[in-house]
């Protein structure tokens, strides 16, 4: 599933730039000409990384990135300062209201999409454009491909989201909402048992190691596990 990026540019020009090389590097942009049209998207669905300009035209950019840190809900939102401002103060205050990293302009494409992936590893390693390797897991985001032990192993689009999602945090436990939370997106009201169902479908797809990789805790939830030797 393509990275999911929030653009909040009230500058038409710069708006469509980053838009544009976004897009571009296959990733999908959404974008608001202020903070409170920011919000309202937010509130809708949550993306996998949001990028702030600070002079925008009611609530600063600023004022946004604390308001979201202060929400439960939005509180681990990857944040991107976007901003002409490029004093030591200024970059500052903006990793001090919550922004994960602070980016001056004019920037290059590139540059953009490197720190958009390296705040990704760190926030949502889940949702960055990273091979992922977990004991003799391999799976690839860019080419679609998952490995077990070296041979390929096909899944559907939502079992190869939720494999990535916990690739992502090997040995932590999830619960049902949890996974539905990150893997479906807060914005969708499925049932809980949904969970159950694909995760059924990718321990199928796994074969015999299926059951031990993605291990049932119970009372709890999942988790990715090792498969047990012998």
């Amino acid at each position: 599933m393509a990275t999911r990026a929030l653009v909040v540019e009230d500058d038409p020009a710069i708006q469509e730039l980053i838009r544009f090389t976004l897009e571009k590097a296959g990733m999908k942009a959404t974008t608001a000409a202020s903070a409170e049209d920011a919000l309202a998207n937010l509130k809708a669905e949550l993306p996998d990384v949001v990028l702030i300009d600070w002079m925008l035209p009611k609530m600063s950019g600023l004022a946004l990135a604390r308001q979201l840190r202060e929400s439960a809900r939005t509180e681990k939102l990857p944040l991107i300062m976007v901003t002409a401002r490029g004093e030591e103060a200024d970059r500052v205050a903006g990793l001090d209201q919550g922004a994960d990293d602070y980016l001056v302009k004019p920037f290059s494409p590139r540059e953009l999409l490197a720190r958009i992936q390296a705040v990704l590893r760190r926030r949502a390693p889940h949702a960055a454009e990273t091979a992922l390797v977990f004991g003799p897991l391999h799976l690839d985001p860019i080419s679609y491909e998952v490995r077990l032990d070296g041979r390929p192993v096909e899944l559907a689009p939502t079992e190869f989201k939720l494999l990535r999602f916990f690739m992502a945090h090997p040995g932590r436990v999830f619960t049902r909402p949890q996974v539905l939370d990150q893997v479906w997106g807060d914005h969708v009201f499925i049932e809980e048992r949904t969970v159950d169902v694909h995760i059924r479908r990718l321990r199928q797809a796994l074969g015999p190691q299926g059951e031990q990789l993605i291990e049932t805790v119970r009372g709890a939830g999942y988790k990715l596990s090792l498969p047990r030797s012998g």
